[in-house]
C-alpha cells in the first residue's frame, strides 16, 4: 500500500503544505486524501530560498503535521519550483528512423527529446523541463503521440522550461535536510494547472493564473498543451506590504485585514463598514472604512493583473483562450479579484478550486491555497508509470532521471 501513497511539498513564500493522496481503486483518475499538513513559512523570498534553517523547519513541521493526520510515515516527496529566475522558450529537434519497418517506438521519442535538449544554455541554468508541443512525421504536423506509426523521419517542437542550478539545489538541500528524498521537482503553475483545469478547458485555450504570496504564476494552454509559462515576481505579500506601510501596522495585523475585510475590487464594497485597526506601543486603536482599504489593496492587484496580460500578450495566445483566465492561488481569495481581473484582461475569469478528490480529507482541500500542494500528487501519481525515478527509487537502480538530478545537485 506504501508504494501507492504520493506527497506534494509545496514550498511557498508564505507557506508550506504537504499533501498525503493515494490513488482512489473506486474511482480511477480520483485521489483519497490521506493528510493535510500546513506551517508558516520565512525561509523564502519571491520563491526563492533565502534561509536554509527556516526552510527546514517549516518543511519539518508541515510534514510531520501531515503524518500525524494520515498516520503515514513520509520518506520521499515531489517537490515544486517557481521564482521569477524561471524562463522558458521553444525548441525542435530532429532524428531519423532506421528500423526496418520504419515503425516509430517509444525509445525513438526519448530519442527526440533528447536531442532538443541540445541548447546553448549558461552555466548557471538547467533545464527542468521539456514538453512536446507536437510531432512532425515525414512532413505530416499537428501529431501528439507518433508511437506506432510508421515513418523515415521525425521532428518535435518543444516547450523548454529552465530555471537556476543554485535555486533548484537550496530547494533539494532544504528538503533532504528535512530528512526526505526528492522524487521530482516539477514546476508549480504546471502543478497547479493538473488540479484546477479541467481537459475541456486546455482543449479550447485557457490560462492558469496562480497568485501565490511572493510569485505569481502563470501557465497558458491550447489544444491540451501547455504553450507559454511565466513567473512574475510580485504577489499578495506585497499586497500585505501595502497595507503595513499605508496604515502603519504589524505585518501580521495587515495580513489578517487584507483576508478579513479585503476587497480588490471598488465596485464589490456594498457594505462600507469601519474596520478597527489595533494601536502599536499601547497607542489607542484607529478606525478606517472598507473603500479606503480598497484604494490601496486595488492598485498593486492591478499592477499584478496587468503583468499577467503582457505575458498572456507575449505568449501569442490571446486572441486563442475561449475559457478565458482561471485564477487560484492565496491572492484569488481577496474579494473582488475575479471581477477586477476579468475588467483589466478583458476575459471571462473564474476562481479555481483543486478538484480531483474522492474521499478522505476533500473538503479541506477544496481552497485555491492547495492548488499546487494537490497538483504535485496529481502529477507523481500520473506520471509514475513512465517515471524513471520513481522505479529508480523503488528498485535500488539509477535511471537517467536520477541521474540527471545528481549531476544538478552535486555540482557545488
Amino acid at each position: 500500500m506504501e508504494q501507492d501513497i504520493s506527497v506534494g511539498l509545496d514550498i511557498g513564500t508564505t507557506k508550506v503544505c504537504a499533501i498525503v493522496a493515494s490513488p482512489d481503486e473506486n474511482h480511477p483518475g480520483k485521489l483519497k486524501i490521506l493528510g493535510v499538513g500546513r506551517s508558516p513559512s520565512e525561509g523564502l523570498t519571491r520563491g526563492v530560498v533565502t534561509n536554509i534553517d527556516k526552510t527546514v523547519k517549516s518543511i519539518q513541521a508541515a510534514v510531520a503535521d501531515a503524518e500525524a493526520q494520515s498516520g503515514v510515515h513520509i520518506n520521499s516527496v515531489t517537490v515544486g519550483i517557481a521564482g521569477d529566475h524561471i524562463q522558458s522558450f521553444q525548441s525542435r529537434g530532429v532524428i531519423a528512423i532506421s528500423r526496418p519497418d520504419n515503425e516509430i517506438t517509444q525509445e525513438d521519442v526519448d530519442r527526440l527529446i533528447e536531442d532538443t535538449k541540445k541548447v546553448a544554455l549558461p552555466l548557471d541554468r538547467k533545464i527542468i523541463h521539456v514538453i512536446p508541443q507536437q510531432f512532425i512525421v515525414d512532413g505530416q504536423d499537428g501529431i501528439y503521440d507518433p508511437v506506432g506509426m510508421s515513418g523515415v523521419r521525425m521532428e518535435a517542437v518543444v516547450h523548454i522550461i529552465t530555471g537556476l542550478v543554485t535555486a533548484a539545489q537550496n530547494i533539494y538541500r532544504c528538503v533532504q535536510r528535512a530528512g526526505l528524498q526528492v522524487n521530482d521537482m516539477v514546476l508549480e503553475p504546471l502543478a497547479s494547472s493538473y488540479a484546477v483545469l479541467e481537459d475541456e478547458e486546455k482543449e479550447v485555450g485557457v490560462a492558469l493564473l496562480d497568485i501565490g504570496g511572493g510569485t505569481t504564476d502563470l501557465a497558458v494552454f491550447e489544444e491540451r498543451t501547455i504553450r507559454h509559462t511565466a513567473v512574475i515576481g510580485i504577489a499578495g505579500k506585497k499586497v500585505t506590504d501595502d497595507i503595513r506601510k499605508g496604515f502603519g501596522i504589524l505585518t501580521d495585523q495587515a495580513e489578517r485585514i487584507k483576508q478579513e475585510h479585503g476587497f480588490a475590487y471598488e465596485p464589490a464594497v456594498l457594505d462600507n463598514q469601519p474596520i478597527t485597526l489595533p494601536g502599536i506601543g499601547g497607542r489607542p486603536a484607529t478606525e478606517i472604512d472598507k473603500m479606503l482599504l480598497c484604494k490601496v489593496i486595488q492598485p498593486r492587484m492591478e499592477e499584478i493583473l496587468e503583468f499577467a496580460a503582457l505575458e498572456i500578450k507575449r505568449s501569442g495566445y490571446s486572441r486563442h483562450l475561449s475559457a478565458g483566465v482561471v485564477l487560484t492561488g492565496g491572492g484569488s481569495l481577496i474579494k473582488g479579484t475575479a471581477e477586477l481581473a476579468s475588467n483589466v484582461l478583458g476575459m471571462p475569469v473564474k476562481i479555481g478550486i483543486p478538484g480531483g478528490g474522492s474521499s478522505g480529507l476533500v473538503r479541506e482541500i477544496e481552497n485555491p491555497i492547495y492548488a499546487t500542494g494537490v497538483g504535485l500528487v496529481m502529477h507523481e501519481i500520473k506520471h509514475r508509470d513512465r517515471s524513471t525515478i520513481t522505479a529508480a527509487l523503488r528498485d535500488g537502480k539509477k535511471g537517467s532521471v536520477i541521474r540527471r538530478m545528481k549531476e544538478w545537485f552535486d555540482q557545488l
